[in-house]
């Protein structure tokens, strides 16, 4: 059967890290005094959420759209060590960089909190939580998307609604104190992004024609969500009414149209950085992006945690905050791809960055292939990826 990389797909992946990297520079560097704007740029940076989700659905049913009960045990395992190594490796080099600024009482202390970390995963590494828990009942979403075929229009209302009845729940919080608790480490809180994912992969060839043709469209109506979004922040900002939302709270309805929005706008990002017409090295930039996508997600909190260390939030007073996060998106983002592509060529490469090893070589061939578009693996017919199945084999099914 055909085969051929998603690279639009995974030309989102470097703009999704850079919403994530940009959410925790905000949180990090922002001044108090900054609080609303603040607030008003994290309540739309948090759309890295859907993103994420949104994309990890995508490409595991584009994957493995013809899952069989006889390769679980492989699927399974390949998930354990593409995430669950990951996720275990990082939880402890976050607590033992974090150590020596930290005072247990005992060491049963400072044990019990690097299995807290573990419970809810360390500041971001939530978000291999929730995957994680995707992964599990990903076969039994797969069965559903196979079954109801000719009816996904009903799938994906059902998803909507659930999201928003959840996002109801949770921001006026109307859950039990259990759910509340763990409602960031929960699936169920991004059911609509990650159902979205799998139901567009079975439609990829007509979405993709239909989001192309109606581009104009798209960006107007997620500008105008994301206004209609800021004003209902505004609103509540200024003590006018919270009915609608209020905070920079992820979890509300007045985000879901401007994340599906989003989403759906980072689709079209990725689908004009890999044209062919791009640069060789913008399309050179865009490939180390997605393949270091990963380690820059499980790395970059290394190095804004460093800046703090650093006293770079006392450069608040001499740059605007805006252009001081900006500046510090930048350096954490360089850091943490030079960081990958270091890792993913040593033999931690799976447990750190979720990758086979690569050879130290490939970085010179990566550079020559940059500069000389008819040399590299790529021009060889070879993929340094696995390559998933065609859009259109999808429609069929087994």
């Amino acid at each position: 059967m055909p085969r051929r990389r998603l690279d639009h797909v995974d030309a989102m992946r470097p703009v999704k890290q850079a919403g994530v990297v940009s959410t925790h520079t905000i949180l990090s560097f922002a001044p108090a005094a900054a609080s609303a704007g603040a607030g008003a740029a994290l309540l739309l940076l948090h759309v890295s959420r859907a993103g994420f989700f949104f994309i990890s659905a995508c490409m595991l049913t584009y994957a493995h759209a013809d899952l069989k009960l006889a390769g679980m045990r492989r699927f399974y395992w390949r998930r354990f060590v593409s995430v669950g190594i990951p996720y275990l490796c990082w939880t402890v080099i976050y607590f033992l960089y974090l150590l020596p600024g930290t005072h247990y009482p005992s060491a049963t202390a400072a044990l019990a909190h690097l299995a807290s970390m573990a419970e809810t995963g360390y500041f971001h590494l939530y978000f291999l939580l929730v995957i994680m828990q995707f992964y599990l009942v990903f076969p039994l979403v797969l069965m559903l998307l196979r079954r109801t075929r000719g009816h996904h229009g009903l799938v994906v209302a059902a998803a909507v609604l659930a999201q928003v009845t959840i996002a109801i729940l949770t921001h006026w919080r109307l859950l039990p104190p259990l759910m509340l608790k763990y409602a960031q480490q929960d699936a169920l809180s991004y059911l609509l992004y990650l159902v979205g994912g799998g139901v567009v992969t079975f439609h990829l060839d007509q979405v993709h024609a239909w989001v192309c043709r109606h581009a104009r469209l798209i960006v107007a109506l997620t500008a105008a969500a994301a206004l209609a979004a800021e004003g209902i922040y505004f609103l509540a900002q200024h003590g006018v009414t919270t009915a609608l939302g209020s905070g920079d709270d992820p979890f509300q309805p007045s985000v879901i149209p401007f994340n599906v929005g989003a989403v759906t706008c980072g689709y079209l990002a990725g689908v004009a950085l890999v044209r062919p017409w791009r640069s060789r090295r913008t399309k050179a930039a865009v490939r180390v992006g997605s393949d270091d996508a990963y380690g820059i997600y499980l790395s970059h909190m290394l190095f804004i945690t460093a800046l703090a260390w650093l006293g770079w939030g006392r450069l608040g007073p001499v740059i605007p905050w805006p252009l001081l996060c900006l500046l510090t998106v930048a350096i954490v983002f360089a850091c943490s791809v030079l960081l990958t592509g270091l890792l993913a060529r040593t033999p931690l490469a799976v447990p750190l960055t979720g990758r086979k090893q690569l050879p130290w070589h490939s970085l010179r061939l990566r550079r020559e292939a940059s500069d000389h578009p008819a040399t590299g693996p790529a021009a060889a017919g070879q993929d340094p990826a696995p390559r998933p199945p065609e859009p259109a084999a999808l429609a069929g099914g087994q």
